[in-house]
């Protein structure tokens, strides 16, 4: 039996290191059901890894639950699920604040929890329940480099687990919603046999972050970066 010590410390670093690919989250999600004896100790460092890392983190964290709950249920060791239930709404505390820090995380949730309605993880009726509450939490663009100065919840809207997003937090998301963005339209291509209607239903649930959002993040870079030089 391994050591539970190096256990939970190697599923840790994982989740720290999740970024937008498929594998990172596989992986991880292999290795906990490899360790599945070890399954409260392990969803117990989901949950703390959550609740101590900056927004990126946390929304890559949320990408992974997804991975792994369908793991865990093609591999009929359903107690992840169980947990993942009863905490579901302590995750989207951590992922979506209702402080409005984790705004640009909101769409994150939403795209998850409707997978995990999908693979009857949650129920339609508890997905609308916590939709609600995520309708007072959607207050910012989807982005977190468009959580601007501009707005009028300038300070608060921009704190990023206790400490303003840098750039650099903020052009990794940019590139890791970028990547997503790009997955998700390769998988729509590759659906075959859809009629238009249901294509055009599929590519506006997969596009809410769209070449605009790139193109304002980019101006909003660099106006940031002018103001350094000359102010």
């Amino acid at each position: 039996m391994a050591d539970p010590f190096e256990v939970r410390m190697r599923f840790t670093n994982q989740l720290q290191h999740l970024n937008a690919s498929v594998t990172s989250a596989q992986k991880a999600a292999n290795y906990a059901l490899k360790n599945r004896e070890m399954d409260e100790d392990l969803h117990s460092c989901i949950l703390e890894q959550l609740e101590r890392n900056n927004m990126n983190n946390r929304a890559n964290i949320m990408y992974f639950i997804e991975h792994l709950c369908d793991l865990a249920q093609r591999e009929n060791h359903l107690e992840f699920v169980r947990m993942m239930q009863r905490d579901i709404l302590r995750v989207i505390d951590a992922v979506a604040p209702s402080d409005g820090s984790g705004a640009a995380n909101v769409k994150v949730v939403r795209r998850v929890l409707q997978g995990l309605q999908a693979k009857s993880v949650l129920l339609p009726q508890t997905v609308q329940e916590l939709e609600e509450c995520l309708k007072e939490r959607d207050i910012a663009p989807s982005h977190p480099a468009l959580l601007g100065e501009t707005n009028g919840a300038s300070s608060r809207s921009m704190r990023n687990g206790g400490a303003r997003l840098d750039k650099r937090q903020i052009e990794q998301r940019i590139e890791e919603d970028r990547e997503r963005h790009k997955r998700l339209r390769e998988s729509i291509w590759a659906v075959s046999g859809e009629d238009d209607l249901e294509f055009e239903k599929m590519w506006d649930e997969a596009s809410d972050i769209g070449e605009d959002d790139y193109l304002a993040a980019e101006e909003d870079r660099e106006e940031r970066k002018q103001a350094i030089e000359y102010g």
